[in-house]
Formats: structure tokens, C-alpha cells, sequence
């Protein structure tokens, strides 16, 4: 379940906030008003994912790299990086 937070305590607890988010990957949280939800606040990190997710050219990819393993055309981690 997500994390709800009303804007006032938001408002009045902001820099503890931001420190509970920050370095969390996936963490966010919903905003209410009035008890009603009206915004998110997201970890920097979460946020350019979704802006990644949100691009045509970055899908493709994706799903041309699945296609790639699926065929076996992969490189090993040691392949990459060698013996470490």
C-alpha cells in the first residue's frame, strides 16, 4: 500500500520527508488535500525511470534487447568484463 501523507503535516515535516525518500529507489509518496490525493513526491531516481518508461525510443530498446536474449545473442559477464 502506498504512503499517504496530508500536506500540512508534508509542509511542516518537509526536510524529514525529503530524507526519508531520498536514496530510497522506489520510494514515493501520495499527497492529499483535504483527504483527497493530488500529487506524489518521488526519489530522483524513481522519477527518471518513469521518464525513461515514458519514451518511445527507450521501449524499443527494451524490447529489442529481450528479443536479442531470447536468440542466445548475449555477452557473458566475463565475456564483458573479463575474469575479475
Amino acid at each position: 500500500m502506498a504512503n499517504i501523507i496530508q500536506a500540512t503535516s508534508l509542509r511542516n515535516n518537509f526536510s524529514d520527508t525529503l530524507d526519508a525518500i531520498e536514496g530510497k529507489r522506489d520510494q514515493f509518496l501520495l499527497i492529499a488535500r483535504k483527504n483527497k490525493i493530488s500529487a506524489a513526491l518521488v526519489n530522483l531516481d524513481l522519477f527518471e525511470d518513469l521518464l525513461a518508461l515514458a519514451s518511445p525510443k527507450y521501449l524499443k530498446s527494451i524490447k529489442q534487447s529481450r528479443e536479442q536474449i531470447k536468440k542466445g545473442k548475449f555477452l557473458t559477464n566475463e565475456q564483458v568484463f573479463g575474469e575479475i
